[in-house]
């Protein structure tokens, strides 16, 4: 038996299939994954994603270990607002992406994988070892993710005028602390919604609320799609510490500036440059009918081959897409291997979907000559 979130009896009730996800039992779906996928890209979906976790950071010295701890640089946040970021080891790879909420000079809150729990904990402690500051897990708490299209029109009925104000007057990556939630207009699907933290005590009412607002509950199928058609990277699959994210389409989450800050890390991103990154992560859609899988080799003919770190099928596009990573000098179509048939994709940039519409135009091989 796996660990549980304070939404397990909620997902039982649901009927969904329970599944384990990085030690704990989760929901893969409640009983259509493109269902799910829909419901979010075109209307209004929820996920259980307590099993994430939350540490908060209090003390003199807080400000100071995060600008030495994370690449991107948090001088940038005011109270309120959140920072996209990763934590590197000292050979530039990705232990951990994150996100950064200042809530005041001395209080940052920071949201992880559940995966590199004990990992990324350890990492945390271990480098706060020389700074003045508290470190706090917060297992008290459940956290829920609203998304879609329509989320922002149900708000009014969640809470009261004044509350639904604030969240509404939110802006993208800002968030507001309300009686005991947390709210932050943050998602992982490419739609615009909220993740909401509160007591765990407080989390299946709350659940209980949002079904009665027509919010779906969807599971980490459709998170996983919704996330992909979105281009947005999964810690383990599309970097881990074996990358930089210079090779992983997160360079804009490095601040180089100020160049006197010292970031573990530093060094070995600024060495890479200085070298050329010889890698990169790019989009892949396939041209004709099937599915991209995870480990397919990608062939950039004259420059080497790649590897595919994720794939799936695109249920709002109703096409095979990937995240692959690939020689740099890469152009606008490679080659998949798929069972040993050599098929031809088109190379974009992602993301594949932005509001619910594709990104990208089609380029033929012979438009390309």
């Amino acid at each position: 038996m796996g660990k549980r979130t304070p939404l397990y009896q909620c997902h039982v009730e649901a009927q969904a299939k329970l599944v384990d996800f990085a030690g704990w039992d989760m929901p893969l779906h409640y009983g259509s994954q493109i269902q799910e996928h829909h419901q979010v890209r075109q209307q209004a979906g929820m996920f259980d994603v307590s099993h994430m976790t939350i540490v908060d950071l209090h003390g003199p010295a807080v400000a100071d270990y995060l600008r030495y701890l994370v690449a991107n640089n948090i001088d940038r946040l005011v109270p309120g607002k959140a920072l996209y970021t990763c934590m590197l080891n000292e050979q530039g790879g990705v232990i951990d992406d994150l996100i950064v909420y200042k809530m005041t000079d001395n209080f940052y809150r920071l949201v992880v994988n559940s995966g590199t729990r004990e990992k990324d904990l350890a990492w945390l402690t271990k480098q706060a070892n020389s700074f003045e500051l508290t470190l706090t897990v917060r297992d008290d708490c459940a956290m829920l993710a609203i998304q879609g299209p329509h989320i922002r029109e149900k708000i009014p009925t969640l809470f009261s005028p004044d509350q639904a104000q604030t969240i509404l007057n939110l802006k993208v990556f800002h968030a507001a602390e309300l009686d005991h939630y947390f709210i932050a207009r943050t998602g992982y699907t490419g739609e615009d919604g909220f993740e909401v933290i509160l007591p765990a005590t407080e989390a299946p009412a709350f659940w209980r609320k949002l079904l009665a607002a027509d919010i779906k509950p969807c599971g980490l199928g459709a998170r996983d799609t919704l996330r992909l058609e979105a281009g947005l990277n999964l810690y383990g699959a599309d970097m881990d510490e074996t990358v930089t994210p210079l090779e992983s389409n997160l360079a804009w989450t490095v601040a180089f500036d100020p160049t006197d800050r010292q970031f573990i890390g530093r060094t070995a991103l600024e060495k890479q440059l200085h070298n050329g990154v010889k890698q990169q992560l790019v989009g892949l859609v396939l041209e004709g009918q099937g599915v991209l899988r995870n480990h397919q080799k990608v062939i950039v003919d004259g420059f080497g081959e790649g590897e595919i770190t994720s794939g799936s099928f695109s249920p709002t596009l109703s096409k095979g897409i990937a995240l692959a990573r690939v020689p740099a000098q890469v152009g606008q179509h490679c080659l998949v291997d798929m069972r040993g048939k050599q098929v031809p994709v088109q190379v974009i940039k992602p993301p594949f979907v932005k509001q619910g519409k594709k990104t990208f135009s089609h380029i033929t091989e012979r438009e390309n000559e």
